[in-house]
């Protein structure tokens, strides 16, 4: 099935001899005259510039985006971990790399610091995990399994004594096994076990297991005994940024008010696997 074309408007500016900027709004006719930029739509004339209302064009609200990119040192693996708006307002923000697709700043957790905003870069995530969850620093391997018991909305799953589970993992997080590939696949699989319950060690009485909750979508409620376990940090809370050697940024604002956009900035660590 073809795919639907999607229309821009292109402007050109003999400043830089090139074409900067896309407009979605698609006007039947433009022409500039006695300093003015008029367009048609519908049969009806308009002039652009002349009142305070922004990103509404014949009546339909639109969003500015820009998009640009973090590429200091590519030949290393970073990690960005926040975005800093010189400016006089916030922006929604969403950040993608050649790692992970799934950075983005929520246009509510900016908040303002000496006159800029300053927010963390989060993870979306899903449940089941996808791909670019997989490299994240919230994902932590535990142990093999010594038992793994279905009752009802609740699979418990037992580890050795002479395994620590310790206490990194809380209630909340995500349970994965990891399930061996069927040929010709090569890669190990995660699959979802559940929801964290309860987590109980008293190696001393013999009890080490995790309780997960399996009523969880995408939930599997019949895997084997001896299972390597996994789990992973709730993907908005315990996000460390975007891993990558680029960052693409990209800023909405639906704001029909002016708002005046100076710089971005990103706060980049070097990543040390």
């Amino acid at each position: 099935m073809a795919l639907p074309l999607k229309h821009y408007t292109i402007t050109y500016d003999e400043g830089v001899q090139g074409f900067p900027s896309f407009y979605s709004y698609n006007p039947e006719w433009m022409i500039g005259m006695n300093n003015y930029f008029y367009s048609f739509k519908g049969g009806n004339i308009y002039r652009h510039n002349t009142n305070e209302v922004r990103n509404n064009y014949y009546g339909i609200n639109y969003s500015s985006e820009v998009t640009s990119v973090f590429n200091d040192n590519p030949l290393e693996n970073k990690l960005f971990k926040t975005l800093n708006i010189e400016g006089d307002a916030s922006w929604g923000a969403t950040l993608i790399s050649d790692q992970q697709t799934t950075g983005y700043v929520d246009n509510s957790w900016w908040q303002k610091k000496e006159g800029s905003y300053f927010g963390f870069i989060r993870n979306s995530g899903t449940v089941p995990a996808n791909q670019d969850q997989y490299p994240l620093r919230s994902v932590n391997g535990l142990a093999t399994s010594s038992n793994i018991t279905v009752a009802g909305n609740s699979t418990t799953v037992d580890f050795s004594t002479s395994i620590s589970i310790g206490n990194i993992i809380s209630i909340g997080d995500m349970v994965y096994f990891a399930v061996a590939p069927i040929a010709p696949a090569t890669a190990y699989v995660p699959q979802l076990l559940g929801q964290v319950i309860s987590v109980n060690q008293n190696l001393a009485s013999g009890i080490n297991s995790v309780v997960v909750d399996n009523t969880i979508g995408g939930a599997q409620t019949s895997p084997s005994p001896n299972e390597y376990i996994l789990y992973i940090k709730n993907a908005v809370a315990e996000s460390h940024g975007i891993l990558g050697h680029y960052g693409q940024f990209t800023l909405i604002n639906n704001s029909t008010s002016k708002i005046e956009l100076v710089a971005l900035e990103s706060e980049v660590m070097k990543s040390f696997p």
